[in-house]
């Protein structure tokens, strides 16, 4: 059966949070206390609980099994589109909207609709390794643009420029960043849109992790351009803002030749989301935004915690925000050899498995999220306890070299 199977499927990697999670701890680091995994970015809390009682209540209607619209049940999609409006100015309507199984598979369509094999899309590094594997598996053409430490990790819409062929079909942005955290302040957002326009590209802004910017950050001003359904491809998640990972459901805001290509794509795939996570998705956006404030606040203050246990830390804090922290680690960052597994070597593969199985702290290494991250972690903090963030730091500083 395996020469059956597609190549670029086949040349992909295993998925790294399986791969991570087979690391186990060593007695030595069970010892030093339970484990503290800041690997996935998943919520580890359930639903709120006024959620839970109203989908308890809705699975008595025999009418909850049925399919939606293609693009979603209509009343979510005016309050998503309310909701977006609100955040960002500008005009956000409900047939803009388009509800996915998750903001994964909203990525996975739009790139379907926009490029195909041979095409172009230009991925800032690092990247979020899901989007790299799902282009490659399209066999399009992955172009990768560097994000520098001294630029904050945010990439520079002039770099971008330079890397545009006649197959470039899109840019991806993903803001805050996953895996850095890093938030992209406004004006480089407005200077992608204006390149995508000049240059007739699409911009695909992932926003999964948008309910938690900073407080004092401004909200791009992206929708405020009246011409923004030309070029911009928005995509969020409900998963983090309301605790509903497993309830699969995202969202695709997009101009209407998009749109009409990604329904078509949809009716072949799923038909619709799981019409429960969009019941809870629509209970979310119109009663639980008190709660999503102080569940970002609760997040927030974990983010404090993590920069001032990371204070001259020799696992250097590169960028924070969201529910990232990147890191660097105080290894000489090198590749393993050839014919070693990727966990050999000095790189950050060698680091967060030792990490994992001696200190009992399971996290990413950098080198999933593109090339040249050898010598970075990722350390998704906000699944911790704030009060466990200090023992995390500790452990970290404890495996250091010296």
């Amino acid at each position: 059966m395996k020469n059956f199977l597609n190549p670029l499927v086949q040349s992909i990697r295993t998925p790294p949070i399986e791969a991570v999670a087979r690391w186990l701890p060593t007695e030595r680091a069970l010892a030093l206390g339970p484990p503290l995994d800041v690997a996935q970015a998943v919520p580890n809390d359930p639903p709120p609980l006024p959620l839970r009682e109203y989908l308890a209540q809705r699975l008595r209607d025999d009418g909850l099994g049925a399919y939606t619209e293609i693009a979603g049940l209509p009343p979510l999609r005016k309050a998503l589109a309310d909701h977006m409006a609100g955040n960002y100015g500008g005009t956000v309507n409900d047939e803009d909207v388009i509800i996915t199984a998750g903001c994964n598979q909203a990525f996975c369509l739009a790139i379907s609709a926009l490029a195909g094999p041979g095409d172009e899309v230009i991925l800032p590094v690092p990247y979020y390794f899901n989007h790299q594997m799902w282009l490659e598996m399209m066999g399009i053409h992955v172009t990768l643009l560097p994000c520098q430490e001294r630029a904050g990790v945010v990439p520079d819409p002039e770099a971008a420029e330079a890397l545009i062929t006649p197959r470039t079909r899109a840019i991806v942005l993903v803001t805050p960043n996953n895996p850095t955290g890093a938030e992209y302040p406004s004006p480089v957002l407005e200077h992608f849109l204006a390149l995508c326009h000049r240059r007739n590209l699409a911009l695909i802004l992932d926003e999964t992790y948008k309910d938690f910017r900073n407080a004092d950050s401004a909200p791009h001003r992206l929708f405020q351009d009246p011409d923004w359904r030309r070029t911009l491809v928005q995509l969020y998640s409900f998963s983090k803002a309301y605790n509903l990972p497993g309830y699969r459901v995202g969202s695709l805001i997009a101009g209407p030749p998009l749109r009409e290509a990604v329904e078509k794509i949809v009716d072949c795939m799923t038909i619709c989301a799981p019409r429960i996570g969009q019941e809870a998705a629509l209970y979310g956006l119109t009663h639980l935004g008190s709660w999503v404030r102080e569940n970002a606040q609760r997040i927030h203050q974990r983010r404090l915690t993590l920069e001032k246990a990371f204070a001259g830390h020799p696992y250097a804090l590169l960028s924070v925000g969201a529910y990232f922290g990147y890191v660097r680690h105080p290894f000489q960052a090198g590749s393993p050899r050839q014919g070693q597994s990727p966990e050999s070597g000095t790189g950050s593969f060698a680091v967060a498995r030792r990490l994992a199985e001696q200190f009992g702290v399971t996290c990413l290494p950098g080198e999933i999220f593109g090339p040249g991250q050898n010598a970075y972690l990722r350390l998704a903090f906000a699944n911790l306890a704030e009060a466990r963030i200090p023992e995390l730091a500790r452990r970290l500083a404890a495996s250091a070299p010296g």
